[in-house]
């Protein structure tokens, strides 16, 4: 069986993965979700992308962790991708839900359709970013009660981690990964995963849900992470 370590999204913490984390123990796997650096329990300390791949990386070795899958969310896609290559033959595989994904040299702002306004919008909030009203959660396929949940559990997220740029040793080619577009948020994997898929690299699952399939398909999302990890074995 995996060992999974489960990283959420911008504003998020380990909180976000309960039910997901229920569903992957009931079935055998060992499931760790982890906190970044200045979100949720952690909130208020400043923290720049290169801790929270530290964060990453302590965590695993600090459990002494093997056949490890690595789960990154949205923002926690690049953290989590970079870390991927730093717990050597620990990994197992990686896979990326509705994620932003590492490229060398760039920042989660740059990968975003307008780096300004986000730089703006840290800079009025004294270097943290607020968390999405509860109306930008709409359209999501999520219930009110998931969408209260979420707003009430979420923290500011640590400006410069969204801000340094990510450092890669390798092609992200070379990570046995799983990318899981949901299709409610954008239809389309970013671009670098597009063409990882497209090349034959990467593979992609489709789920018909939003961006935050933790809370809207739990049951459905803990599947698909340990049918990747049963494909990633069996391809070793």
């Amino acid at each position: 069986m995996a060992n999974f370590v489960l990283v959420a999204g911008a504003w998020l913490g380990a909180w976000a993965w309960d039910e997901v984390v229920a569903e992957l123990r009931a079935a055998g796997h060992g499931a760790y979700p982890l906190t970044l650096s200045g979100l949720a329990e952690k909130h208020g300390t400043p923290a720049g992308q290169q801790a929270h791949v530290a964060d990453v990386v302590a965590g695993v070795e600090r459990l002494d962790l093997r056949e490890v899958v690595l789960v990154g969310h949205s923002y926690s896609g690049i953290p989590v991708g970079q870390a991927a290559e730093r717990i050597g033959d620990r990994l197992a595989g990686l896979v990326l839900v509705d994620a932003n994904v590492p490229v060398a040299g760039e920042s989660f702002a740059d990968q975003m359709p307008e780096p300004a306004a986000l730089r703006a919008d840290l800079a009025a909030h004294g270097g943290w970013w607020p968390p999405l009203p509860p109306a930008e959660f709409a359209e999501q396929g999520l219930t009110v009660e998931q969408i209260t949940r979420i707003a009430a559990g979420a923290t500011a997220h640590p400006g410069p981690s969204l801000t340094e740029p990510a450092v890669l040793e390798g092609p992200l080619s070379a990570l046995p990964a799983v990318y899981v577009k949901c299709l409610l948020d954008w239809p389309e994997p970013p671009p670098v995963a597009a063409g990882l898929v497209a090349d034959g690299h990467w593979r992609l699952v489709e789920l018909d849900t939003g961006h935050w399939p933790m809370f809207s398909r739990p049951a459905e999302l803990a599947r698909v992470l340990a049918e990747a990890a049963r494909t990633g074995q069996s391809e070793r």
